[in-house]
């Protein structure tokens, strides 16, 4: 009977959202909540009321409005963001209340006041899916809206939204350009793109100038240094010094994806540098952090704190580079975007999203026959799965990893990230381990802050029987959050095994199964030698007997045949296998 007396009726659905609700209540939890509040009643009610909408439901940092019509409610969206676009003109950055709007068209069930359904559950997903200030819309709202509104639309393909059968093509709306345009903008390189703004000194002290000048130049200096990034000269960065800035006025004039900007406080002989990462277009956080330290040595924290911005941008770029890739349609894709979309399937530690990987970096290599680190990330892709064991190691693939590297090394002998991928690959498998750590010195003497290199070395360093773990450490502070933490944490495990420090290798396997939901074969053959060296039996056969539902095939002397591992420490290692259960 319950069931008879739901509704349907059809409905254009918005829901927003307060972007990094979370880290501004963390801030200033009371600010943040007058704030809202005021939004509320002075901005969205307001336009509800002009375009007929109704509060379906409001969360702490969202709402969810039901309109009759599509019109109504994309109208009612970007007076909505131009509103509170207008509202945050006078707020500090990091104070700004910053909605990111979706809209779906869809059959709604309706019961008492509250709506449910997938024309709820499709505006929810595309709200997760919008940039900070931005409006993304389904198919239905499109086809409805089209021609019937002056505004311009980016169409973003077809996604997989989560706990929805189908995929939906959603679009994105175009922001209001005009005040943009006063001067032609220029066009955004086919890379990472960056300017470094001058640090507002926050001291009162004109000596500190100097200082913060000379630290923006080094990094300036050190970004520049990382190949696959386009950065921007510090001649014209410095125009902007002294000046009340518009990240996303920069991003056009300087023809960037992404503002570095900062600020450096003196109190008495203590100095805190603080350093926001953003994307332009969208004004999008994509890092920050805060840096104290003694101008006792002044040159000494300088240093310190390039490092730490230049070792946690890199790999936060990458990862936005690769977001944004995702979002780009399929017939639209360069040698570049192949690549950014295979590193995820790379880093994932599974053997069908490895799979993945490698087709897409074939097919960036097709598209550009001269791209060195394309050829490099195969060869890492095919060397990864030879170490994981998932499948048989054919002289074919071994052939293909090798030819792979040594061309990438061909084209290109000074990307840093071309000689740590290509090195790890030819020690891995062809044990050329002397010159893969020449590689990996040449790259970390190119780009000393690159996590990955860092990695490399402590790799290939205990693959010849020798502590890797400070190189491994060094990675892990460089690139606190990396996709491949999870690798790190087991290496580590993996050295204080052959160390025969078997709580710590316990320790460090655990910590790496927590840091993957389905941890690759390499994490768990490290974690059962871990328990069974420590006489805990039952579970090294339990993590062994999982490894073997997935590979009935392996054994100790299938590991000693693939492992990159070299020395008197391997036989270690395998009777350890044996110990958990590993069938000899």
């Amino acid at each position: 009977m319950a069931e008879e007396r739901v509704q349907r009726r059809l409905a254009a659905i918005l829901a927003a959202d307060v972007v990094g609700y979370s880290r501004l209540m963390e801030r200033d939890e009371a600010g943040t909540l007058v704030a809202i509040k005021s939004r509320r009643k002075d901005i969205l009610q307001p336009l509800l009321a002009k375009h007929n909408g109704r509060i379906v439901k409001l969360m702490g940092d969202g709402v969810l409005v039901e309109f009759a019509s599509a019109v109504n409610a994309v109208q009612c969206a970007v007076e909505l963001q131009n509103a509170m676009a207008a509202a945050n003109a006078d707020v500090p950055q990091d104070s700004r209340i910053v909605l990111r709007v979706g809209i779906n068209l869809g059959d709604v069930m309706v019961e008492g006041g509250d709506l449910y359904g997938d024309g709820v559950n499709i505006a929810a997903r595309l709200e997760a899916l919008a940039d900070a200030g931005s409006i993304v819309v389904s198919r239905t709202v499109f086809n409805h809206v089209r021609g019937k509104v002056k505004l311009g639309f980016d169409d973003l393909g077809e996604q997989q939204l989560k706990n929805i059968a189908e995929r939906v093509r959603i679009y994105r709306l175009r922001p209001d350009r005009e005040a943009a345009m006063a001067r032609p903008a220029l066009a955004l390189p086919d890379k990472p793109s960056i300017a470094v703004l001058p640090f507002t000194n926050m001291s009162g002290d004109p000596e500190q100038e100097y200082f913060s000048d000379g630290m923006v130049e080094d990094i300036i200096a050190a970004l520049s240094r990382v190949r696959s990034f386009f950065v921007i000269a510090r001649n014209s960065s410095f125009t902007y010094k002294g000046k009340a800035v518009n990240v996303k006025q920069v991003g056009l004039e300087l023809g960037v994806r992404y503002v570095l900007e900062g600020s450096v406080r003196k109190a008495g002989n203590r100095v805190r540098i603080t350093g926001q990462l953003i994307e332009a277009e969208s004004g999008n956080h994509v890092w920050a952090d805060r840096f104290d330290g003694s101008l006792e040595d002044v040159f000494e924290l300088q240093d310190g704190v390039t490092q730490s911005v230049v070792g946690a941008i890199a790999p936060k770029l990458q990862r936005a580079e690769i977001d944004r890739t995702s979002r780009k349609r399929t017939e639209d894709l360069t040698a570049y975007d192949f690549v950014l979309r295979a590193l995820p399937h790379a880093w994932s530690g599974s053997p069908e999203r490895s799979a993945i990987a490698h087709d897409l970096l074939q097919k960036a290599t097709a598209v550009d026959p001269s791209y060195a680190y394309a050829y490099a990330m195969a060869a890492w892709s095919l060397m990864f799965s030879k170490n994981s064991g998932w499948h048989s190691w054919r002289p074919d693939q071994q052939e293909l990893c090798v030819r792979f590297a040594r061309e990438a090394l061909k084209l290109d002998m000074e990307d840093p990230a071309v000689l740590w991928a290509s090195a790890t690959a030819l020690a891995s498998v062809v044990h050329e381990h002397e010159h893969a750590l020449e590689l990996i010195e040449r790259s970390l003497a190119i780009d000393h802050n690159s996590a990955q290199a860092w990695a490399a070395k402590g790799w290939v360093t205990s693959w010849i029987g020798l502590d890797g773990i400070p190189s491994l450490e060094r990675a892990m502070r460089l690139s606190p959050f990396d996709p491949l933490l999870y690798l790190f944490h087991a290496s580590i495990a993996e050295c204080h095994l052959a160390a025969r420090r078997h709580e710590m290798a316990l320790e460090w396997s655990l910590r790496a199964m927590r840091e993957h939901p389905e941890p690759p074969p390499f994490v768990r053959r490290v974690l059962a030698a871990s328990y069974a060296r420590l006489g805990l039996v039952e579970e090294a056969r339990r993590v062994v007997a999982g490894i073997l539902a997935e590979s009935p095939s392996f054994t100790v002397r299938t590991w000693l045949e693939i492992t990159a591992q070299r020395g008197p420490h391997v036989q270690y290692l395998a009777e350890s296998l044996r110990l958990a259960g590993l069938p000899q």
